[in-house]
């Protein structure tokens, strides 16, 4: 009979593990990013509820406060190392970049159209490479640039099917916030050599729920919680445990595995993964174009992957 150490060996071994099987089982931090993008696309439709009964500023630093704290809880030992021996800027930045990010996207919310927003949003795709050569020269493949580059139509199809409502304060909003999610992922990616995972998820939350704060202060007055009903409380959680707590998490794992270019190409899977949830919650219809857009976007996220 083979121990315990003896059948982990075999296991191991060349002959029952294959190359393809080892190339499977590299794939895990894509698959992070697919079901973070799954989780957003939930996140998206299922807030609309919530903002109809809850200010935006209010939701969203409760919603950051609550991932914050569960990061405190898990993470507390590794927050207090990361805050003693490594340079404030390694988690400053990120941590700024993404929380602003979430900010200025509502902010745009509140002043234009949703399907501009998300179209301008997706620009990010293309930012990050860009990003990512400026500030340390990182170079790609033209081939993946290419395929980045044909992910813009395949957005524009899915969310813009009625054409862009113009160019106006709001979209320029718009486009700082693509701009910094962007830079979330260039600098993530970065100081991620310096900051583990958990770190790097904790403060970052940490910094949202700050600028989240400092908006609901100056932008509503403060928190305001009367109107919130129980339903609300429930989108809540959820947004704070899984897109806040678990997404911020899982896409720091993958950065750590994957480049900042092929993390941003898989998260333009998330306009496909809302307008999936928005038909299902919502009975929100897609029109021809926008199926199509959603097919070129998986047909460029499928071979991003293949050119790896």
């Amino acid at each position: 009979m083979l121990s315990r150490k003896s059948f982990y060996n075999v296991f191991r071994s060349n002959d029952i593990i294959t190359d393809m099987e080892r190339e499977r089982f590299s794939r895990w931090p894509e698959a992070l990013i697919i079901l973070q993008s799954v989780i957003y696309g939930f996140g998206d439709p299922i807030s609309k509820i919530a903002f109809e009964v809850t200010p935006v500023y209010t939701m969203m630093s409760v919603r950051y406060l609550i991932a914050f704290i569960i990061c405190a809880v898990i993470f507390r030992r590794k927050i207090i190392h990361t805050l003693k021996t490594v340079p404030v800027k390694a988690w400053l930045i990120p941590g700024v970049c993404i929380g602003l990010s979430y900010l200025l996207n509502n902010v745009a919310l509140s002043m234009t159209d949703a399907t501009s927003v998300a179209f301008l949003r997706s620009l990010s795709v293309v930012m990050t490479p860009a990003l990512a050569f400026l500030a340390y020269r990182t170079h790609y493949k033209w081939q993946l640039i290419l395929i980045q580059i044909m992910v813009l139509p395949g957005t524009y199809l899915l969310c813009v099917r009625g054409g862009l409502s113009g160019f106006g304060a709001g979209e320029v909003v718009a486009l700082a916030a693509a701009a910094l999610m962007a830079g979330a992922l260039v600098f993530s990616k970065n100081y991620l050599e310096m900051v583990d995972a958990a770190s790097m998820t904790s403060l970052q939350a940490g910094c949202s729920a700050v600028l989240a704060l400092l908006g609901c202060v100056f932008v509503e007055g403060g928190i305001h919680l009367e109107t919130t009903t129980g339903t609300a409380w429930l989108i809540i959680l959820y947004l704070a445990v899984t897109c806040t707590f678990l997404g911020y998490l899982m896409q720091n794992l993958a950065l750590t595995k994957i480049s900042d270019r092929a993390v941003a190409l898989l998260q333009s899977l998330c306009p496909v993964m809302t307008a999936v949830f928005a038909l299902l919650l919502l009975g929100e219809q897609l029109s021809a174009a926008g199926v199509a857009g959603a097919l070129i976007i998986l047909i460029c996220v499928a071979a991003g992957a293949v050119t790896r």
